[in-house]
């Protein structure tokens, strides 16, 4: 009898255990739809406002957040500062106050929070670019094939 009541019991713990968790996903709070985006304050840049900048290169310095692989498969600009976002903060010191930066990802998602946080520490920032809207805009950007590697020497014996 006793095997007969924990066979019972173990039954009825397998097939109550999941209708108990349902009933505790059922009262949680349902999450947000979509994350709100977010909005940069700085100015976002079409390609005649880049052009212009780029007419005059001495006074701008264009701050590419994207990484080398982002660069050489989507293209870029013939002069640049390569700095991955996540790294900004650390490479302030590597940037002049007073020289209009640009700064520049593929879609100008990283771009647009980049320029904030370079506003909100005293740079001088002309705006943000997105590469990829840029060449849609008939812009033309730099591609650069990576090197193959070298073939290694064989070591002498």
């Amino acid at each position: 009898m006793r095997k007969k009541s924990k066979l019972a019991m173990l039954l009825l713990f397998v097939f109550a255990a999941p209708l108990a968790f349902a009933a505790e996903e059922a009262k949680k709070p349902e999450a947000p739809a979509a994350q709100e985006q977010y909005k940069p304050t700085s100015k976002k840049l079409n390609r005649a406002d880049f052009d212009a900048l780029l007419a005059k290169p001495e006074g701008v310095l264009v701050i590419d957040l994207r990484r080398p692989d982002e660069v050489s498969t989507i293209g870029g600009f013939p002069g640049y500062l390569s700095v991955q976002a996540d790294q900004l903060e650390n490479s302030l010191a590597l940037i002049p106050k007073e020289r209009a930066s640009v700064t520049v990802s593929n879609h100008s998602g990283r771009s647009g929070k980049s320029a904030d946080v370079l506003a909100s520490k005293g740079f001088n920032v002309a705006g943000y670019l997105g590469a990829q809207y840029y060449e849609q805009e008939g812009g033309k950007l730099t591609k650069i094939a990576i090197p193959a590697p070298k073939p290694k020497a064989e070591e002498k014996k």
